[in-house]
């Protein structure tokens, strides 16, 4: 009697060290990443355009520009960037100071929307080789980007010196504002020391504009900057089981993100080529570079869109939402915004709106989002 009734306790024993074991191996299963499915040996080869290719196989464009809150009200879920500075300068008289009048172009150089230009007039034609050999070694004075340009005396066009060319006149400039803040006195001071070495290696004079008039300009643009700046960033967050590396690639490639130049972050490339992408994805950066990134868990991705940095013809924010649904669908994940808390259908509306005006705001400044100056003013 005894022993059929330890006969029993033990295989009843063993029938549940048996369910335990099971019970922990199918938690195990279902909590571990997802993993990238295998190639389908019935599908056709990959042809160059087609958004299955595996990711690998097309990278961000070698071009890639990368990269405040002014009224969180207007722009929900909107990373602005940093505060606008306090400035004792008038907007209004700032407004109506005298722009120079080089060439109010707009083109991929200097610029006085933008740039301090000041003139450098040799005593007779240069060329390009003593040009260059007379640049200072940096292009930026503080935080802003500084750049000379000479007038072809054969084509009569603005450019960056270049061997075998003459040039009967130079321009130096420095950049007013960026993300980094204004020009302020000092940097301006660096200007003036970097063109005027130029100017006397080339013999020639150079003619300054005046230094408050130019802070003030700085000043009133860089306040400009902060209040139009926006960066969206959206979160997806896995619903249940995480990810790897390798599933996250490839329902990105799906809807036309290529890797990009960083570990952990994929692009969607302009219309254009060398125009800094639509949108950005990233995730973590330790796990893309783990021994086994297989291996690794990711719980969200980021999607960011850098609206100054896009032209509205691209249609990002439009292109953010799909992507971000289609993400969602397909890898049973959650949209939110950068807080955590899950962004509704009827959110996206009002944002959209609110893009639309500060587009309207840019275009109005000859500085459209994806412009040149735009790009520049927004680094």
């Amino acid at each position: 009697m005894n022993s059929s009734l330890l006969l029993s306790l033990a295989i009843t024993g063993g029938l549940v060290l048996a369910a335990i074991v099971a019970y922990n191996a199918w938690i195990l299963h279902r909590n571990a990443p997802k993993k990238a499915l295998p190639p389908d040996p019935d599908r056709p080869a990959p042809v160059a355009g087609d958004p299955l290719l595996e990711p690998t196989l097309r990278q961000e464009p070698s071009l890639d520009a990368d990269l405040g809150p002014s009224n969180a009200a207007s722009y929900a879920n909107l990373d602005q960037g940093a505060e606008p500075h306090e400035h004792t300068v008038d907007a209004g008289d700032a407004l109506r100071m005298p722009v120079p009048t080089h060439s109010l172009e707009r083109r991929p150089g200097l610029d006085p929307l933008i740039d301090v230009i000041a003139s450098i007039q040799p005593e007779g034609l240069v060329s390009g080789d003593a040009a260059l050999a007379a640049l200072p070694p940096t292009r930026r004075a503080g935080s802003k980007p500084f750049a000379i340009e000479g007038l072809n005396d054969a084509t009569q066009q603005w450019e960056t010196p270049a061997p075998g060319q003459r040039y009967r006149s130079f321009q130096a400039g420095v950049q007013l504002a960026n993300r980094m803040g204004a020009l302020n006195e000092i940097e301006f001071s660096e200007f003036v020391m970097k063109a005027q070495g130029f100017a006397d290696a080339i013999n020639a004079a150079p003619d300054f504009p005046d230094v408050l008039q130019e802070v003030a300009r700085a000043r009133e643009l860089d306040q400009f900057a902060s209040d139009h700046d926006a960066q969206l960033l959206f979160v997806l967050r896995a619903r249940q089981a995480a990810w790897s590396p390798g599933y996250v690639l490839q329902n990105a490639a799906r809807v036309g993100f290529v890797v990009g130049a960083m570990p952990g972050r994929l692009v969607l490339p302009a219309s254009a080529p060398g125009l800094p992408p639509v949108l950005t994805l990233g995730y973590d950066t330790q796990a893309a570079l783990a021994e086994d990134p297989e291996q690794s868990a990711i719980r969200d991705i980021s999607l960011s869109l850098d609206v100054a940095q896009v032209h509205r013809t691209e249609q990002p924010f439009a292109r953010l939402r799909e992507v971000g649904a289609a993400l969602a669908e397909a890898m049973d994940g959650v949209l939110c915004d950068q807080n955590g808390q899950p962004l509704p259908a009827m959110a996206m509306d009002p944002i959209a709106a609110d893009l639309e005006l500060l587009y309207d705001q840019l275009d109005a400044r000859d500085l459209s989002a994806g412009s040149v100056l735009a790009r520049r003013l927004f680094s």
